[in-house]
């Protein structure tokens, strides 16, 4: 009967322990995480090949162990200001945080290579770089969050270099994947600055230019959809004709565009309207998970609309997931 009452705590503590690791590592944000990788390989025109699948693998272990890194780091101030956060708490050791960020980093790396050879470490090593520059130095001066929106976009790469040895040469790949890159390292900067504020408060002014940023990334992504479907409709191809697909591949580029700038949108108009740090807080967690069907929307029009709906279909997942775990 002891024993079974020990080994009942024992499971428990365990889970306990996994709770605050997933919460140390903002485990559902990750999910925001294979998209980048995904457009950036439908961009350089790969098919979805297990190479991808283990590029996609890497940058979660990094965005991970970015996540570890950044509480590690900032522990003193946590203590302070979230003082619910694992590390302050005491539910995770400092030290540990500093255990987990490396030992996912290395897993990151050796995924990289794994999977893709040189090419994708070659797209691994400078993305873990960044992350780690970002946590330990970056994060608080004036290069922080050029530094997060170059982490993003060299995922978005990563993804590009991840194609199959079809014959393309990388830079290639990195310039056909460079509109995408632009895109997301655009929202991921401006969200970025906006993240700043959580805790104090911001000055309307500044969820009111993210926001402009925002539409503004939407339109950018959804207008070579639009003129898709025009032209489209004033060809009257053929449903057998290889151009065919192209006006759901605008459909779905337009609703994915619409649904990034509606979640995200309604968040930041929210925050301009009261811009508390609870309103910024949510904006900022708003726009780490719209970040899924901005991707979507980049991934269809590059011409995989399927992919693009799968990936959009994690959205409402991820959303869900957050309410229990915080994606900031």
């Amino acid at each position: 009967m002891k024993d079974r009452k020990a080994a009942l705590r024992s499971d428990s503590a365990s889970s306990a322990r996994l709770r605050d690791l997933a919460h140390l590592v903002r485990a559902p944000a990750a999910l925001s995480v294979p998209g980048d990788v995904l457009a950036g390989a439908c961009a350089a025109a790969a098919p979805f090949s297990p190479r991808t699948l283990g590029v996609m693998g890497s940058s979660v272990c990094l965005y991970w162990a970015g996540m570890a890194l950044n509480d590690y780091a900032d522990a003193t101030v946590d203590a302070v200001e979230r003082p619910d956060r694992p590390v302050p708490s005491g539910r995770v050791p400092r030290r540990t945080a500093l255990a987990v960020a490396s030992a996912l980093t290395a897993a990151g790396l050796g995924l990289a290579a794994l999977s893709g050879g040189r090419r994708s470490l070659l797209g691994a090593l400078p993305l873990a770089g960044v992350v780690w520059a970002y946590d330990l130095g970056l994060k608080d001066t004036a290069a922080g969050p050029a530094a997060m929106a170059g982490a993003r976009s060299l995922d978005v790469l990563a993804g590009a270099l991840a194609a199959p040895r079809t014959g393309l040469p990388a830079r290639t790949a990195l310039r056909r994947a460079a509109a995408p890159a632009a895109l997301v390292g655009a929202h991921t900067y401006t969200l970025t600055v906006l993240s700043r504020h959580e805790i104090a408060g911001a000055p309307a002014r500044l969820p009111a230019t993210t926001l402009a940023v925002s539409t503004a990334t939407a339109l950018a992504t959804a207008g070579p959809a639009a003129r898709t479907v025009r032209r489209h409709l004033a060809d009257r191809r053929t449903p057998g004709d290889r151009g065919a697909t192209a006006p759901a591949a605008a459909l779905v580029t337009a609703g994915a565009a619409l649904t990034y700038l509606g979640t995200y949108g309604t968040a930041q108009l929210r925050a301009v309207r009261k811009p508390s740090g609870e309103n910024v807080r949510r904006a900022v967690g708003a726009g780490i998970l719209a970040l899924m069907p901005l991707q979507a929307a980049l991934t269809a029009r590059a011409g995989a609309p399927a992919a693009a709906a799968a990936l959009g279909l994690a959205h409402p997942l991820a959303r869900r997931l957050a309410r229990r775990v915080s994606p900031t």
